[in-house]
């Protein structure tokens, strides 16, 4: 991550209900868009995220529920309003924090989209970002075995 695409200051975020808050520091000021079926169901349509390698501390851990939704991934929700918190990759420290749960959201830009090649057609970004499909995805995070 360069400088340009963090903020030297830390960003605070929670869940509908507040039973679940988190600071992040350093937090990056861009954000991507997952167009993937599993995003689309988990979210109820496209999931902004932010891209976090460590540095989130939460508060209400016990009201945060996780759900293996692959090999390699998890996601969490807060367990009493179900607010879609995180995507994480599975034993590490990197969390792809919902947009919609940070306080601020204003300092936040699009980065790209991914898989393009799933978005149904009922929708479009005017955003001039980079277009990625399943296939460009899987490459640039070096999935060796994409699901089929």
């Amino acid at each position: 991550m360069t400088e340009s695409e963090t903020k030297g200051e830390t960003h605070a975020g929670g869940c509908l209900c507040g039973a679940v808050r988190f600071t992040v520091a350093e937090a990056p000021t861009l954000f991507h868009v997952c167009h993937c079926d599993m995003c689309r169901r988990w979210s109820g349509g496209p999931s902004l995220s932010v891209h976090v390698k460590g540095g989130v501390a939460f508060e209400g851990e016990a009201n945060i529920t996780v759900h293996r939704s692959s090999d390699w991934a998890e996601r969490g929700f807060c367990k009493i309003c179900g607010a879609n918190l995180f995507y994480r990759v599975v034993d590490s420290e990197e969390y792809m924090l919902s947009v919609g749960v940070l306080d601020d959201q204003a300092s936040f830009t699009m980065e790209e989209q991914y898989f393009i090649d799933e978005k149904p057609p009922g929708y479009s970004f005017a955003n001039d970002v980079p277009l990625l499909t399943a296939a460009e995805v899987y490459a640039k995070f070096a999935v060796d075995d994409p699901p089929a």
